[in-house]
């Protein structure tokens, strides 16, 4: 007979198996980058057939997809779609913009580095990344998912306090509570 460790084990290969070939995606579109996103989804690139489908809330989306420049306006509201996701959520930085703000690096309203602020799981290069490149960002995420290895989600709720503080020094005029669950 298996103890319980292993029989955790054994559900959590499952539990992944499945979660990996149903990925619900919120795309948030800030800038050029969600141009590639209708495409992806079309019958010519498919991308449902890996699994990968629109979601209409963030209250159904395991996936924030973050295509184009945040502004730090936009990071509030970032902020508070990831944080109404449910466990276990993950993000993907779609393009050069989230990864050091793009052409707007220099900008005193562009958020450069993504990965302070929110854990980013998969970044996807390229201005703008084409829809070949942006199913391979999704089949990456799900090898990270069926070995277990995307857990920014856990990251977050573990280290609340290093991403909050990185918060409040960009957006200083939001209260932000100290966690949403």
């Amino acid at each position: 007979m298996y103890n319980d460790k292993e029989s955790q084990k054994i559900v959590d290969i499952i539990q992944n198996y499945a979660r990996k070939h149903s990925l619900f995606v919120l795309a948030y579109g800030t800038g050029c980058g969600a141009i590639e996103i209708p495409p992806t989804m079309t019958s010519r690139y498919d991308a449902e057939r890996f699994g990968i489908r629109g979601a209409a809330t963030p209250r159904q989306a395991d996936v924030l997809l973050i295509t184009g420049y945040l502004a730090t306006k936009s990071l509030k509201r970032v902020i508070k779609v990831y944080e109404q996701m449910q466990d276990p959520k993950y993000v993907i930085g779609f393009g050069s913009c989230t990864i050091n703000g793009g052409m707007y690096w220099d900008s005193y309203n562009t958020i450069n580095v993504l990965d302070k602020y929110l854990p980013v799981d998969v970044y996807i290069n390229g201005c703008m990344p084409r829809p070949e490149a942006v199913i391979a960002g999704f089949v990456k995420l799900q090898k990270q998912i069926q070995a277990g290895k995307a857990d920014g989600w856990d990251k977050y709720k573990k280290n609340l306090d290093y991403y909050k503080e990185n918060q409040k020094k960009v957006i200083t005029n939001w209260v932000m509570p100290d966690f949403n669950w």
